[in-house]
C-alpha cells in the first residue's frame, strides 16, 4: 500500500515529499534508530572495569546492569507490536526515542548501580517501543517486493552489525571519555533523530481489531524478571538470601507456565505457542535461544578477561574482539549459500559444532597471552553462531504455515532477546559461584575489601588498586586465577549446551526444510 494512497509520496507535518527520496530516507532513519538499540545491547561488555571503579556494583547488581536490557525488551517486543498496530506505529517511534533519550541521558549520570539498573530498564522499555515498529514501518513504505527485500536485507544487516560493534563502540568511548559516554552519546543522535522522524514517518491509523491482552504481557514480563532475578540470587544470596531467591525462581517459572496456559486457551495470544508442535519449529527457537546464550554471556565474560586478566586498554580489547565481528558477518553472508549446498541438518548442526570447538581451547588456557589462537577462536565463534543463526530462522519459518508466519516470528524476535538476557544471568551467575570462593584470603588486605573483592574480577582489580602495593598485586592476582577458574566453567557449560543443540538438530532435524508456498518475507530481529 502506498503512503496516503498518493503520487506524491509520503506527506509528514505538512510537507510533501518525492516519494522516489523519501522511502529511502525512511530506512536510513529506522536503520540509525536500530543502530542505536541494538548497539546498546553489548556496548556496556568493554565498559565493565571502568563502570565498576566508579560505581562499585555488587557482582549481582553487576549482571542486572549488564543484561536487564535485553531482559524487558524480550517480553515487550511482542506486547508493544500490537500495540503499535492498535494505536499506530508512528507515535510508538516517536514516543521510543524520548523514553530512549531521557534513559541514555538518565544511565550517563547514574550515582549509584540501582539508579543504573532502572536507568537500563527503561532504555529496554524504549528499545521494546522502537524496534517492531521499524519493520512495519518498512512493510508499509516499500511497496514494491523486491525493493522490500533489499530494504529488509539493509535493516537485518544493521541490526546484527549494531550488536557487533557494540564493544569496539564501548572500547573507544570508555578509553577517550568515561563509562558514561556509552550513554551519553545518544542523547545529541536522538536530538537530531527525532525531528527528521516527525518529517518523515508516515503517518498511520490504528487497527483496533489487534487484540491485547494485558495480563498476558503483565505475566510474560513479571515471569522473566522474577526468574532472572532467582538465578541471580539462588547463586550469589548477597540480597534475600539463597531460599527466598528459590522461592522467587520458582514463581517466575510459574507465571511463565501460566503465561503458557494462557497463551493456549485465548483466541488472538501474544505468543503463539501451538507452534513449537512443530519438531523444526521448536528445534530452530531452541537454536536460536542457546546460541545467542552462549554468545552474548561468553563476550561478556572474554571482553572482562582480555582487559583484568590479559591486560588490555577498552579499546585494545575492542579491537581484539573485531575477528568475532568480522566472521559473523561472513557467516551470514556466506550461510545462505551453506545452507543450499549442505542442508538445513548440517548448516545448522556445523555451525553450532565449529563454535564449540572454537571456544574448547579456551577451557585450558591461563593469565598467559595466545594473540594466534585468541583470534582464530572469536572468527569461529562468530561464524559458527551466525550460520546456525540463519539455519534455525530459514527452519523456523519453513516449520509455519503462512497464516501464522508473524506469530513464528514474533517467537524468534523473544528467542534472540531471551537468549541474550540470560545468557548474562546465567553465565554471570555460574562465574560468581565458581569465583567468590576460589579468592583465597591475602595477607595485607583487610576482611571487609576481601569481601568486596570477591563480588567480581572488576571489583577485585578496583580494590587492588585502592590497596596498592604487594598485598594489591597479590589480591590481583589471586582473582585473576580465580576468574580463569571460573570461565573455564562457563565455557564448558557453553560448549555442552551448543554440543547438545548440535546433536538435537542431527537427531531432529530433517536434511531440507520442508518447501513452502511463497509468501511475505521473512521477518526477524537478529541479535
Amino acid at each position: 500500500m502506498t503512503v496516503l494512497g498518493t503520487r506524491q509520496g509520503v506527506r509528514a507535518e505538512g510537507t510533501t515529499l518525492d516519494h522516489q527520496t523519501s522511502r529511502w530516507s525512511v530506512l536510513a532513519l529506522l536503520c540509525f534508530s536500530l543502530l542505536l538499540i541494538a548497539v546498546d545491547a553489548t556496548v556496556l561488555h568493554i565498559a565493565v572495569p571502568a563502570l565498576t571503579a566508579a560505581l562499585e556494583p555488587s557482582g549481582v547488581e553487576l549482571l542486572w546492569i549488564i543484561d536487564v536490557y535485553s531482559l524487558v525488551v524480550a517480553p515487550l517486543l511482542v506486547t508493544f507490536g500490537t500495540l503499535g498496530d492498535r494505536y499506530g506505529k508512528r507515535r510508538f517511534v516517536l514516543a521510543g526515542y524520548v523514553v530512549f533519550g531521557i534513559a541514555s541521558l538518565s544511565a550517563a549520570f547514574a550515582g549509584t548501580p540501582l539508579a543504573l539498573i532502572v536507568s537500563r530498564a527503561l532504555l529496554g522499555v524504549g528499545g521494546a517501543m522502537i524496534m517492531p515498529a521499524t519493520l512495519s514501518i518498512i512493510r508499509q513504505v516499500f511497496t514494491d517486493r523486491r525493493e522490500r527485500a533489499i530494504a529488509l536485507g539493509v535493516w537485518s544487516a544493521v541490526a546484527a552489525g549494531g550488536a557487533a560493534v557494540g564493544p569496539l563502540v564501548g572500547g573507544v568511548l570508555v578509553e577517550h571519555f568515561w563509562w558514561g559516554a556509552v550513554f551519553l552519546i545518544n542523547v545529541p543522535l536522538l536530538v537530531v533523530a527525532l525531528p527528521l522522524a516527525v518529517r518523515l514517518l508516515p503517518r498511520t491509523p490504528g487497527d483496533r481489531s489487534h487484540r491485547w491482552d494485558a495480563p498476558s504481557a503483565a505475566l510474560s514480563t513479571l515471569g522473566i524478571l522474577f526468574l532472572a532475578f532467582g538465578l541471580k540470587e539462588a547463586g550469589h544470596g548477597g540480597t534475600v538470601g539463597v531460599r527466598p531467591a528459590i522461592m522467587i525462581l520458582l514463581a517466575g517459572a510459574g507465571l511463565l507456565v501460566w503465561f503458557t496456559a494462557r497463551q493456549r486457551r485465548l483466541a488472538h495470544p501474544l505468543l503463539d505457542i501451538g507452534l513449537f508442535a512443530q519438531r523444526g519449529f521448536a528445534v530452530g527457537v531452541l537454536c536460536v535461544l542457546l546460541s545467542v546464550f552462549a554468545l552474548v554471556g561468553l563476550e561478556l565474560m572474554l571482553a572482562q578477561y582480555l582487559q583484568l586478566v590479559l591486560g588490555d586498554s577498552p579499546l585494545r580489547a575492542g579491537v581484539r574482539m573485531l575477528p568475532l565481528m568480522i566472521a559473523a558477518i561472513a557467516g551470514g553472508l556466506c550461510a545462505a549459500h551453506l545452507l543450499q549446498r549442505l542442508g538445513l541438518r548440517a548448516t545448522m548442526a556445523g555451525g553450532l559444532g565449529l563454535a564449540a570447538l572454537s571456544l574448547a581451547p579456551t577451557i585450558v588456557w591461563g593469565t598467559e597471552q595466545h594473540p594466534l589462537l585468541l583470534c582464530l577462536c572469536f572468527a569461529g565463534i562468530g561464524f559458527g553462531v551466525e550460520v546456525a543463526l540463519l539455519a534455525a530462522s530459514d527452519t523456523i519459518m519453513a516449520s509455519a504455515p503462512e497464516s501464522r508466519a508473524g506469530g513464528a516470528a514474533a517467537i524468534e524476535e523473544t528467542a534472540y532477546e531471551l537468549g541474550a538476557g540470560l545468557g548474562v544471568a546465567v553465565l554471570g551467575t555460574i562465574t560468581t559461584i565458581v569465583y567468590a570462593p576460589s579468592v583465597g584470603a591475602v595477607a595485607g588486605v583487610e576482611p571487609r575489601a576481601m569481601g568486596q573483592a570477591r563480588e567480581s574480577l572488576a571489583s577485585a582489580a578496583h580494590v587492588a588498586g585502592e590497596v596498592g602495593g604487594p598485598a594489591g598485586t597479590a589480591l590481583m592476582e589471586a582473582a585473576r586465577a580465580a576468574f580463569v577458574t571460573a570461565l573455564h566453567s562457563t565455557v564448558l557449560v557453553s560448549v555442552a549446551l551448543l554440543g547438545l543443540t548440535a546433536l538435537a538438530a542431527v537427531i531432529l532435524l530433517p536434511r531440507r526444510p520442508p518447501a513452502k508456498v511463497p509468501g511475505p518475507e521473512r521477518e526477524h530481529i537478529p541479535l
